[in-house]
């Protein structure tokens, strides 16, 4: 019987606007396999970004329960939830989010650090992962000093060093031109062929949608298989 990674049950998240209450996610229940890849695709609104940092524990659910490794996230206190979080999930967003004083590697090994891994030790990690990712000439490199695709490579391979059960990616591709977000999808789809990790990858892609193995659609809260998928 397959592990499951990530869960959540009667998942609600609603905010105040204009003195109404509007609803974003809608009593929600969705489960990921250990080493299943799950696309989820919406409308722009219809809170992909929002159930993603549900399921990540980076926000609190209006209603329901979201569990990361079996452990209910919310029953757990702030230090506990950074930890589970970091042991067992790697985020990639849109946008980098690089440290920009730092260097590739440096960033890389950041995840490790704050784990108390030696240094030392950390920084081979991620020099290894930098490798594996395309990037081994550019190890000293600091952001600025890198294209939008190495800088998003760099990214991934923050996610990926501490060998997470879990990577969520928040349109890893959006912020690309054509050319470069092809070549991070096919790194994508590599990386994915050669890990145990699991994936959630929330995209308007069509193409890398269609490469992973179930295709969800976000439609007014609820989550719907996509036709054909």
């Amino acid at each position: 019987m397959s592990k499951i990674i990530l869960q959540c049950e009667k998942l609600s998240k609603s905010f105040q606007q204009g003195g109404h209450e509007l609803n974003v996610i809608s009593e929600l229940d969705f489960a990921l396999q250990e080493g299943e890849s799950v696309a989820i695709i919406g409308a722009s609104g219809s809170g992909k970004t929002t159930l993603l940092n549900l399921l990540g524990g980076l926000d609190t659910p209006s209603t329901g329960t979201v569990f990361i490794n079996g452990q209910d996230v919310h029953q757990l206190n702030a230090k506990a939830q950074d930890q589970l979080r970091n042991r067992t999930l790697g985020f990639v967003y849109q946008f980098h989010h690089l440290l920009g004083e730092f260097s590739a590697q440096e960033n890389v090994a950041m995840p490790l650090i704050i784990a108390k891994q030696p240094f030392n030790e950390a920084m081979q990690q991620a020099a290894s992962i930098l490798e594996q990712v395309g990037l081994a000439e550019r190890l000293t490199h600091k952001p600025s000093q890198l294209s939008g695709g190495e800088r998003q490579r760099v990214a991934i391979a923050r996610a990926l060093v501490h060998n997470p059960a879990c990577i969520l990616m928040d349109e890893p591709t959006g912020n690309l031109d054509r050319n470069t977000a092809k070549s991070v999808q096919k790194l994508m789809l590599d990386l994915k062929q050669s890990l145990t990790s699991s994936f959630i990858i929330v995209t308007h892609d069509q193409e890398l949608a269609d490469q992973m193995d179930r295709k969800l659609v976000l439609h007014e809260g609820k989550l719907f298989n996509q036709e054909g998928a």
